[in-house]
């Protein structure tokens, strides 16, 4: 039975478990791969090797830990569910909250840069004006808020208790962001909430929506090509296993580190600023092995994973429009169309970047902080 009362939470990972992993890490058994194909056919074992062994030799994550922590971190129970979630105040009075919603293969651990210049624009160089109250949850079955105990657990599941968490935190006007799954999930606390959410910012793709061919006449070569995203079953074939097969998924994920590693770095590979080669060249190595890591030590691939079974149902279908003020954030990669965000969402801020990619406030946060500020001026 959970807790519905807000408890303080501290995280402590047992060093039997961080022994555990390096162990594994150390005893990984290697595939071949194909000469001469890159990442063609997936993340190609040299690089995953290079990338291991640097998570097993020198990646500290006592020194991580102690950074996540510097943050004030509860843990309540939501709709028989444990929640946790980050909850930075602002030292200024008349800051507005905002709750920031991750995505897979995400976690609060993308949030560490935007942390700081949200909740305190004035150390940050910024307006005192622009200053937020920060509620950044883990998502059911993610991380430490995992896993999940049944079925159901979708996205506007999610919303409702989003709804519910920022009413027991006392917070009766707000605003959302989020990106990826949160894009999903913030637009939907505005459809359940429109009395209490004042605006809603996202970056990525506003959901799974159909559009008819005569849609795509007039659109910019740009658009064009974001629009093709949509269907672009070659880099859609983790959301296939993951929307149908989670539980067998899992048995690999959960049992091998090295497993786990290379079924999120492929999504930092596809996803992140296309400029970029590598990984760790668009995202902080440290912090991309942190986000690997939780969902390591929290046992989450299987839990993480059913969160795509529970929303797939939900992909493509319409849903009711919102007229809570919604502005998007466009980085390269994203599959963002306004003519398509337009049909379900009332769009009043719509800007587009030249750098950064899906993970923002990783590989950008300085341009989705000016965002975000720029976007919630208006409905403050």
């Amino acid at each position: 039975m959970t807790s519905t009362s807000i408890n303080p939470f501290r995280i402590d990972v047992p060093q039997a478990d961080l022994d555990d992993l390096r162990d594994r890490l150390a005893r990984t058994r290697w595939p071949d791969e194909l000469p001469g194909t890159g990442w063609s056919y997936g993340v190609p074992t040299s690089y995953a090797r290079e990338l291991a062994e640097y998570w097993r030799t020198a990646f500290d994550w006592r020194k991580q830990e102690a950074a996540l922590n510097a943050y004030p971190q509860f843990t309540t129970g939501i709709d028989g569910q444990n929640i946790h979630f980050l909850h930075v105040r602002s030292p200024e009075p008349d800051a507005l909250p905002l709750i920031l919603t991750h995505g897979w293969p995400g976690s609060v651990v993308e949030f560490t840069k935007v942390v700081g210049p949200l909740t305190d624009p004035r150390a940050h160089g910024g307006d005192p004006a622009d200053a937020f109250h920060v509620v950044a949850p883990s998502l059911p079955g993610f991380g430490f808020s995992g896993p999940t105990r049944e079925t159901g657990w979708s996205p506007s599941r999610v919303a409702r208790a989003w709804a519910e968490l920022m009413r027991r935190l006392g917070y009766d006007r707000y605003g959302a962001q989020g990106g990826d799954t949160g894009a999903v999930v913030s637009p939907e606390l505005g459809r359940v909430a429109p009395e209490h959410v004042v605006g809603v910012h996202v970056n990525g793709a506003l959901g799974f929506p159909t559009f008819a061919p005569d849609e795509s006449e007039g659109l910019t070569a740009a658009e064009l090509s974001r629009l093709a995203e949509y269907t672009n079953q070659d880099r859609a074939g983790y959301a296939m296993i993951q929307s149908t097969r989670p539980q067998t998924l899992a048995f690999g994920l959960h049992d091998s580190p090295a497993g786990q590693l290379a079924w999120i770095v492929e999504k930092f590979k596809e996803w992140t600023d296309p400029a970029h080669e590598l990984p760790e060249e668009a995202v902080d190595r440290d912090q991309l092995l942190t986000d690997v890591t939780v969902y390591w030590l929290t046992g989450t691939a299987a839990s993480s994973a059913r969160l795509y079974r529970e929303g797939s149902a939900d992909w493509g279908r319409p849903v009711e429009r919102s007229e809570v003020p919604t502005g998007v954030a466009v980085f390269p990669g994203d599959a963002a169309v306004r003519r398509v965000a337009e049909r379900e969402h009332h769009v009043v801020h719509w800007s587009e970047f030249d750098r950064g990619g899906h993970f923002a406030a990783m590989e950008a946060p300085d341009l989705l902080v000016a965002d975000v500020r720029a976007f919630f001026r208006r409905v403050r």
